[in-house]
């Protein structure tokens, strides 16, 4: 199994890489038994949405980590949950990540410098 922050780095590109839109990492492990990390990206439509998770899934499994869960995979999905265990990715489509503002309701956790991992425009 890869180190976490590894993990963690493989997202954030994956997402970058098809061009994920606000890719934010929060440390919540102090306050959830749910995981120690969410990762939170959106797409500009759901089509967008789903390439986003599809390729988060793609490189994960190239490194050996499979979602232990998937949420939202049918057609038309505006929220894409892959459960890692510890590291929850939450994939929305722009106008639902809006409505459920997950950021704001995790506002206590660490927000992760994810600066070096993206590619510079």
């Amino acid at each position: 199994m890869a180190e976490r922050i590894e993990v963690l780095e493989t997202i954030v590109k994956a997402l970058d890489s098809k061009r994920a839109e606000d890719i934010q990492v929060i440390k919540v492990g102090e306050l959830t038994i749910l995981g120690d990390y969410f990762v939170i990206a959106n797409g500009t439509s759901t089509t967008h949405t789903k390439t986003l998770a599809d390729e988060v899934e793609y490189k994960l499994s190239e490194i050996g980590e499979e979602p232990i869960h998937r949420e939202g995979r049918g057609n038309g999905s505006s929220w894409i949950v892959l459960d890692y265990g510890d590291i929850i990715v939450h994939v929305f489509y722009k106008e639902a990540r809006d409505f459920y503002q997950l950021e704001r309701m995790w506002a206590d956790g660490e927000h992760v410098d994810i600066s070096g991992w993206l590619k510079k425009e």
